[in-house]
């Protein structure tokens, strides 16, 4: 959860830089699935082992879809390719780290 908090955060730095139509398009809607993503991984953490699968489920799915958005920013030319590199490093240790966790869920149901 500390990597999500962190991502956030680069976000939040990254989008107060950018101009006011981008800064109130795509990324106040990738600031507001970081913020999802960030509540359902902290959610999993506190919930009980048999409710954290579909929690890390929507998680995941959520990263996925940031990995998207944040990919179209590259393409728009709204971010560069440094950028979008150091933020899809993170993005993939994010989308490890939920997977992984998935896994064990399965492997140790009870």
């Amino acid at each position: 959860m500390h990597k999500v908090c962190e991502f956030y955060k680069k976000i939040y730095l990254l989008s107060s830089r950018l101009p006011k139509k981008e800064r109130f398009g795509i990324f106040q809607k990738i600031e507001n699935i970081c913020l999802d993503i960030l509540i359902l991984s902290n959610a999993a953490v506190l919930e009980k082992k048999i409710n954290k699968s579909a929690l890390l489920n929507s998680s995941r799915i959520k990263t996925e879809t940031l990995k998207k958005l944040i990919r179209m920013t590259f393409e728009l030319n709204i971010i560069d390719q440094k950028k979008y590199f150091y933020l899809e490093l993170d993005l993939e240790e994010i989308s490890k780290m939920a997977n992984g966790w998935l896994k064990y869920l399965k492997e140790n149901p009870r």
